[in-house]
């Protein structure tokens, strides 16, 4: 059974910096990316970014290109998001996510709140 295990929230002023970082456990598997979502209050789930584990390639989404940076320890089977100039529409429970493959389904961890102050 695979867990993902979020850690690194909190609060935060605006302008301020914050490092979440992810921990795959569970058995022996073989992830082909590693991510994270977020969900604003009131909002559904939306992408953050994510990174493809066997090339590096990063991708973000626009409201975080920039100012977010992903990376990842494929031998600790670890991802961590490192999250500059926050601003309050940051605000939100941010989740770790996985795949094995383009076509599976995601694993996702408990998720972890961030909340930036204005």
């Amino acid at each position: 059974q695979v867990q993902l295990v979020e850690s690194g929230g909190g609060l935060v002023q605006t302008g301020g910096s914050l490092r979440l970082s992810c921990a795959a456990s569970g058995g022996t598997f073989s992830f082909y990316d590693m991510g994270w979502h977020r969900q604003l209050p009131g909002k559904e789930r939306e992408f953050v970014a994510r990174i493809i584990r066997s090339s590096g390639s990063t991708h973000y989404a626009d409201s975080v290109k920039g100012r977010f940076t992903i990376s990842s320890d494929n031998a600790k089977n670890t991802v961590e998001l490192l999250m500059d100039r926050l601003n309050p529409e940051d605000t939100a429970i941010y989740y770790c996510t996985a795949r094995q493959s383009t076509w599976s389904n995601r694993f996702w961890g408990q998720g972890t709140q961030v909340t930036v102050s204005s």
